[in-house]
Parts: structure tokens; C-alpha cells; sequence
């Protein structure tokens, strides 16, 4: 009886659920009469025995699963038992669960691609924005050293030449030249200064003139009796009005091209100045530094200051060189604009001025024809009604 039975449990296939786990109700009995050392008869008792062997016969094993033929028990047919089912009882003898190998051999079985960590994916944006955080800390930390230590550089050479240690580079002629542009600078300023102080004074002695050959006109005609003189005043104060208006047309025209040749032409040259000089002091810094290190020790840190100290020297001198040449071009050019510019406007000065104490109507406006002078129109600088709104 006890032989039968065994035969039929011998040749059962062990069943694996859904989840991977080949544990049934029997294999828990199974187990637990094992653990307390039961007898063989009590295990076999846990079985059933009104299961049919020709059903198990007809199930057979899972074609997924490899399998191991027994060739005990009367047969090379019988005992098929699927090794996924030792290997699931092996673990559960070694305290390992049969959900936990299932998915072991899920995981290792081809084509099978294990599913991303969101840990990962969701510290990759922070991490990504903290090394971009540190890059730009870096980046502003270089920049101000670099700058640190150019302006102490630029400091010393600076105080070296004042006190007179350190050597300078001169350019005897480029620095005439450079101090004659600062000086004719200096004296057009006071001559832009006096030419806008004539403008105003004119333009006010314009507008009495306007106003005291109005009142002429209104007492002509309540004076019957000195109408012709106060008649002959007032048409004397406006031609003198329409004159001057004309005049002041010629000395804005003077003023606003003085004012460009000083306050752009001019000072965009002193600008250029103002960088090559700069360079200049940079270029002597690096050139004392290099000669300094160029006369101590020349061990193997020594020699990577030297080259290192070459680079920026050659660095800083190309740079100087550059503005050097920008310079020279620039002072070139801006004597021979202020040279053209100021013979048209003092031209135009002369002959404005002459013609209008002269008395002479058509040559003044002949002067403003022959240079293109336009004229606003009377009430051109109140705003319109538009503008008022």
C-alpha cells in the first residue's frame, strides 16, 4: 500500500501557480511533517489519494520548463518532475521564498530588460543643476582671480614708475602728439562754451527786439500823431528780428558741429587713448615680472612661472602693439577732420556775423545757402498739441 502511493507521488508533476510558486496546500503538510520528524507514513498520509493518475498523466509537463526523467518506479516514462520545482523546494529548505527565485530567474531569462530606478531618473535633473551651479562658481571664482591679481600687477608697476624704480615704455612722439590733442581738446571746450553763451544772449536780444518792435507797432496806430515814427521803429526792429533769427540759425548750426568734432570725434581718439595706455601699464607689468623671475633660481617650478609669465607677456604686448597702432591711426585722421571741419565753420562764422551787422539781408542768406544751413520754422520748438495732450 505504502509502495503504491509512493509510486503515484513519484510520478505527480508539481504544479506552479501564477505567482511563480510551486508551494501547495500538500507541500505545506509536506514540509512541516519533514521539519518535525514525522514518519513516512504520516507524510504520505498528507497526500491525497483519490487523485487520479491518469489525469496527471494527461496534463503533463510544462513545455517551458526542462525536465528530469526518473527512471525509478517501473519505467523510463514515470517520475517527470519539472526542475523549476526542485529548485523552488531547495530554496524553501534554504529559507529563500519561491516568489523571490521566480523572479531571480524572470530577471536572468533573455530578452528581459529590469526596469529603471526613479530614484535614479528623478536625482538627475538636481544633480545636473548642481554641477552647472559649481561650473559657474568656478568660472567666477578664475575670473576674479585673474583680475585680482592683473590689478595688483598694474598696482605695483603703477607705484614703481611714480617713485621712480620701475621702468617705463615711452613713445616720445605718439605722447607729443597725445598732449597736443588733450590741450587743442581743452581750448575748442571754452570756444563751444563762449559760442553757446553768445547764442543765448543773442537769441534774448532777439526776442527784445521782437517784442520792442510789437509795442512800436500798437503805439503807431493809437499815436496819430508820431505814427510814422513809431511805424518807421517797428518795421526797423523786425527786419532786425528776421535778421538775428537768420544769425542764430548760422551760430546753432557753428555750435552743434563743434559740439560733435569735441564731445565724439574727439572723444572717442581720448577713449582709444585711455585703452592704449592701460595697455601700456599692463604690458610694463608683465615685462618687470618676467625680468624679475628671469634673474632668481631656475628650478623645475621656477622654469613653469617663467613660461607661464613669457605666455602673458606676449599676451599683453600683442594687445599694446594693437592699440598702439590704433592710436596712431586715429590722431591721423582726427587732425585732418578737425582741419576740414574747422575751415567750413569758421568760414561760415565770419561771413554770418559780417553780413548781419553789415546790414546785409541777401548775403547773409546767400552764407546760409552756400552751407546748407536749414532754418526751423518760427513756434518749430514748442510741442505740438499732440504732445501737450
Amino acid at each position: 500500500m505504502t509502495d503504491s502511493i509512493l509510486s503515484k507521488a513519484a510520478t505527480m508533476e508539481i504544479p506552479i501557480n501564477s505567482n511563480g510558486d510551486s508551494r501547495t496546500a500538500e507541500d505545506d503538510g509536506f514540509e512541516q511533517g519533514a521539519q518535525i520528524g514525522g514518519s513516512l507514513d504520516e507524510i504520505v498520509g498528507t497526500l491525497p489519494v483519490t487523485m487520479d493518475l491518469q489525469q496527471v498523466m494527461v496534463s503533463g509537463p510544462n513545455l517551458n520548463e526542462t525536465s528530469i526523467v526518473s527512471g525509478g518506479y517501473g519505467g523510463a516514462a514515470e517520475g517527470i518532475i519539472p526542475t523549476s520545482s526542485i529548485k523552488d523546494i531547495r530554496s524553501k529548505s534554504r529559507g529563500i521564498t519561491p516568489s523571490h527565485s521566480a523572479t531571480s530567474r524572470i530577471a536572468n531569462q533573455p530578452g528581459h530588460y529590469p526596469a529603471p530606478s526613479m530614484h535614479h531618473s528623478n536625482s538627475n535633473p538636481s544633480i545636473m543643476s548642481e554641477e552647472a551651479t559649481k561650473g559657474v562658481a568656478v568660472e567666477k571664482f578664475d575670473s576674479m582671480k585673474k583680475w585680482s591679481i592683473n590689478t595688483y600687477k598694474c598696482t605695483k608697476q603703477m607705484f614703481s614708475e611714480r617713485f621712480g624704480r620701475g621702468s617705463k615704455t615711452v613713445d616720445m612722439e605718439l605722447e607729443a602728439q597725445i598732449d597736443v590733442l588733450r590741450e587743442t581738446k581743452m581750448k575748442y571746450e571754452r570756444i563751444l562754451r563762449l559760442a553757446r553763451e553768445l547764442t543765448n544772449h543773442f537769441y534774448n536780444m532777439v526776442q527784445t527786439q521782437q517784442a520792442l518792435g510789437d509795442t512800436f507797432a500798437d503805439l503807431s496806430q493809437k499815436s496819430p500823431e508820431l505814427q510814422d515814427e513809431f511805424g518807421y521803429n517797428a518795421e526797423t526792429q523786425r527786419l532786425l528780428c528776421k535778421n538775428g533769427e537768420t544769425l542764430l540759425g548760422a551760430i546753432n548750426f557753428f555750435v552743434s558741429s563743434i559740439n560733435t568734432l569735441v564731445n565724439k570725434t574727439m572723444e572717442d581718439t581720448l577713449m582709444t587713448i585711455k585703452m592704449y595706455e592701460n595697455a601700456r601699464l599692463e604690458f610694463d607689468a608683465y615685462r618687470a615680472d618676467l625680468e624679475e623671475l628671469s634673474v632668481g633660481p631656475r628650478d623645475a617650478a621656477a622654469m613653469v612661472r617663467i613660461e607661464i609669465a613669457q605666455q602673458q607677456y606676449q599676451i599683453h604686448k600683442d594687445k599694446y602693439e594693437r592699440l598702439h597702432s590704433d592710436v596712431s591711426i586715429k590722431l591721423k585722421f582726427l587732425e585732418e577732420n578737425k582741419v576740414k571741419v574747422m575751415h567750413k565753420q569758421l568760414l561760415l562764422f565770419h561771413n554770418a556775423v559780417s553780413a548781419y551787422f553789415a546790414g546785409n539781408q541777401q548775403q547773409l542768406e546767400q552764407t546760409l545757402r552756400q552751407f546748407n544751413v536749414k532754418l526751423k520754422p518760427p513756434g518749430s520748438d514748442k510741442p505740438s498739441w499732440l504732445e501737450e495732450q
